[in-house]
């Protein structure tokens, strides 16, 4: 089992709270053009279009929006072109943070994140400075209601990479590629799964054991995540049980 880390935690909670739907629907659908742009329109050769059909419907966004967006993807509809850019910086701390950004605009984004980061007390950092410091993974979240020596047998069956203790739920570690059959061989097996990504996972932690340095941080990914263009927002911190429970009251 790995490290205790939380940010996957984090960061699902923090997606229960958006109340923006209209937001999470922009934010999935550009990422649905964009992989059906890069690997097709066929869901069942594009893992990563499959990955964000999935995500979509989970969003309860309708099925005639995500047709448009893998048409217009597949460039059998016209519409603005998303670009992929990835931005990389220090958040107060030295919490290493990677940001992933989807725009039609790369000037106007670049400069609102560089905005971003020294309004919140970090700052940008050269390409290439904190990405090696993440790695790219599937992650599955399970709830604890699911016993960890069940969920070791039924992780290692299904072809998991590792799975460690989030807090709340249990913390499945996938390779890329592997996501959505481990999703469906764990659902298959009886194991209910909360959500599941493709994320960026930090090979090392930053603890944060002060409040005010948890709400710094916390104050630059919220403010970084509320930028239209910004799809993804990966840190490698980490936060103490105690103070977790303290900041969620």
């Amino acid at each position: 089992m790995s490290g205790h880390s939380k940010w996957a935690t984090i960061k699902h909670q923090k997606a229960a709270k958006d109340k923006s739907k209209a937001k999470v629907f922009a934010k999935v659908i550009r990422q649905i053009e964009v992989a059906a742009r890069e690997g097709g329109g066929d869901m069942e050769s594009n893992a990563t279009l499959r990955t964000m059909y999935t995500k979509a419907r989970n969003a309860s966004v309708p099925n005639d929006t995500i047709e448009r967006a893998i048409k217009r993807g597949t460039g059998d509809l016209e519409g603005v072109r998303y670009e992929q850019m990835n931005y990389e910086g220090y958040a107060p701390c030295g919490v290493a943070m990677y940001v992933e950004a989807l725009s039609d605009n790369r000037n106007r984004t670049g400069s609102e994140v560089r905005a971003t980061f020294a309004k919140y007390g970090g700052a940008m950092a050269e390409p290439g400075s904190v990405a090696w410091q993440f790695d790219r993974k599937g992650q599955l979240l399970i709830p604890k209601t699911v016993s960890e020596d069940e969920l070791m047998l039924a992780a290692a069956d299904a072809g998991a990479e590792d799975f460690e203790d989030g807090g709340e739920q249990w913390v499945v570690t996938t390779d890329p590629s592997a996501l959505m059959s481990v999703r469906d061989l764990l659902e298959s097996s009886g194991v209910t799964v909360l959500s599941f990504e493709l994320t960026m996972v930090a090979a090392q932690t930053v603890p944060l054991t002060e409040t005010d340095d948890v709400t710094k941080v916390l104050k630059l990914v919220d403010a970084l995540e509320d930028n239209d263009d910004v799809q993804n927002v990966y840190a490698n911190f980490d936060i103490d049980d105690k103070l977790l429970e303290a900041l969620d009251a």
